[in-house]
C-alpha cells in the first residue's frame, strides 16, 4: 500500500525522472510496473546494489534493511529507512525533516524514518516543545488498518461483505477496536506503544520527556488520529499554543467549535499535512493542553515547500563537486546523479520523499520495492533518473 502511495506522492509532485529501475525479491523479478504510464521491469537487490544509486529509499521491513542497507553503503549509496531497524541504534540519524534534517552530513549513510504515528505527533510537538519544554507526555492512538498492510484492508472489507476470508488480525475489526498494534513487549506495552516511547525522545533529543501510549486499532482507512496530553515545564496561552501552530509547516489547524471543525481521518485522507484541533487546557493539573491529531498515514510527508536539508549539503563535498544538483536553482539541472528510491510495499509512512528531495533537490529517482509477507501487491523498485552530466557517474538511491 505504501509503495503505490510513494508513487503516486512523487507523480503528483511531478518528480524528475530520467531512469527508473524497480527492484524487488527475486519471485518479482521479471515483472512489470508503471510510473508515468511507462513500464520498468523489476530487477533484483544484487543488480540494484551494482547499480551503485547515490540514494536508496527502504522501506522493507526490518529484516532486510539490516541485510541490505549496509550493502548499499559500502557502495556509497546513501540508504534512508522506513522500518524500525536502525531507529534506536545510537550511530544512526533519525530524521523527521522539518525538525532535525540539519543534523544530517555527508558521512550518514543510513539515515532512519520514524514510525508513523510518531513523524504526525512530532511535527506538531516539536515546536511548542521549543518554546514552553515538554515535560511528559500521555498519547492515545486510534490507528487506521492500512498501517497493517493491503491484507487488513482486505479483512475489513471481507467483514463487510460476510466473507470469510484470511485475518490479518487476531479478531474481527469491523464494529471494534483492538488495543493491540503489533507485537507486545516484556513490559506488557505493544511494540507500537514503545516507538512512541523512544522514538519522540530521540527525535526531540530529549530523554528528559516522560511518554506513556496506548495505540488501538480502529476500522478506519482515512489516517491516524492521537489524543495527546501535553504536560509543560513552562506555563502557556493557549491562543499562542494556536498561533505557535498556524505558523508550523506541515501542520493545519482545525480547531472552531461552533462549526463543528476539528481534524478527522476522512478528511485528512490523500493530504500530506498534520491537523491539530481540540486544543484546550486540561483543567484537572496545571500547565497541561490536550490536542486531538490527525494525518493520513500512507502519505504523511513534509511540506512541499523549500527543502530544508539544502544548507546541510550545500557544505558538503558532494554539492561543492556538484555530484548532487544545485538546489538554488529552479530549472530541472542536467547533472548525472541517479537517484533511486528503494521501496517495500509494507505499511510504513512515506515521510521519506521529502527527506530525499530535501537533499537533492531535483534528483533523478530510481524507486525500489518489494511486497511485504501476506501482502498482494506488485514488487517493485523504480530506479530514478539519471541525469546528463557525463562527469558524475554516482547514483542516488531514496527509499
Amino acid at each position: 500500500m505504501v509503495g503505490h502511495v510513494m508513487l503516486k506522492v512523487l507523480e503528483e509532485r511531478n518528480f524528475p525522472v530520467t531512469e527508473l529501475l524497480l527492484v524487488a525479491s527475486e519471485r518479482s523479478v521479471g515483472k512489470t510496473m508503471q510510473f508515468k504510464g511507462k513500464d520498468h521491469i523489476v530487477i533484483g537487490l544484487e543488480d540494484a546494489v551494482k547499480a551503485r544509486p547515490d540514494i536508496a529509499l527502504f522501506s522493507a521491513g526490518g529484516g532486510t534493511s539490516l541485510e541490505w542497507a549496509p550493502k548499499f553503503a559500502e557502495v556509497g549509496t546513501t540508504v534512508v529507512d522506513n522500518s524500525s531497524a536502525w531507529r534506536m541504534d545510537p550511530d544512526k540519524k533519525l530524521v523527521v525533516p522539518e525538525i532535525n534534517a540539519s543534523e544530517l552530513t555527508e558521512n550518514d549513510k543510513i539515515i532512519a524514518n520514524p514510525n508513523c504515528s510518531t513523524i504526525q505527533m512530532v511535527v506538531a510537538l516539536a515546536p511548542l516543545h521549543k518554546k514552553y519544554k515538554i515535560k511528559r507526555l500521555v498519547i492515545s492512538t486510534y490507528q487506521s488498518i492500512t498501517g497493517t498492510g493491503v491484507k487488513a484492508v482486505q479483512q475489513l472489507e471481507n467483514e463487510y461483505e460476510g466473507v470469510q476470508g484470511e485475518m490479518a488480525y487476531p479478531y474481527p475489526i469491523h464494529r471494534n477496536a483492538l488495543p493491540h498494534c503489533d507485537v507486545f513487549e516484556a513490559n506488557g506495552y505493544t511494540k507500537e506503544e514503545m516507538k512512541l516511547v523512544r522514538e519522540t525522545q530521540k527525535i526531540l533529543n530529549d530523554k528528559t520527556i516522560a511518554v506513556t501510549a496506548t495505540a488501538v486499532r480502529i476500522p478506519v482507512v482515512g489516517g491516524h488520529s492521537e489524543s495527546i496530553n501535553v504536560e509543560f515545564e513552562k506555563e502557556f496561552d493557549l491562543e499562542e499554543v494556536r498561533q505557535i501552530l498556524r505558523e508550523t509547516d506541515g501542520v493545519v489547524v482545525q480547531d472552531d467549535l461552533e462549526t463543528n471543525s476539528y481534524p478527522m481521518p476522512r478528511f485528512a485522507e490523500g493530504k500530506d499535512e498534520v491537523f491539530v484541533g481540540r486544543l484546550r487546557r486540561d483543567e484537572s493539573q496545571p500547565q497541561t493542553l490536550n490536542m486531538w491529531v490527525v494525518s493520513d498515514n500512507l502519505r504523511k510527508v513534509p511540506p512541499p515547500i523549500r527543502f530544508k536539508l539544502r544548507n546541510t549539503w550545500r557544505n558538503t563535498s558532494l554539492y561543492r563537486h556538484k555530484r548532487l544538483p544545485n538546489l538554488d536553482q529552479k530549472k530541472r539541472l542536467p547533472f548525472g546523479s541517479l537517484l533511486s528510491f528503494v521501496y517495500y510495499f509494507s505499511t510504513f509512512s512515506t515521510s521519506l520523499i521529502t527527506c530525499s528531495r530535501l537533499c537533492f533537490g531535483r534528483a533523478p529517482w530510481a524507486i525500489w520495492g518489494c511486497s511485504s509477507e501476506g501482502q498482494n501487491n506488485i514488487d517493485g523498485m523504480l530506479r530514478m533518473p539519471k541525469a546528463a552530466e557525463s562527469s558524475c557517474s554516482t547514483s542516488v538511491s531514496t527509499l
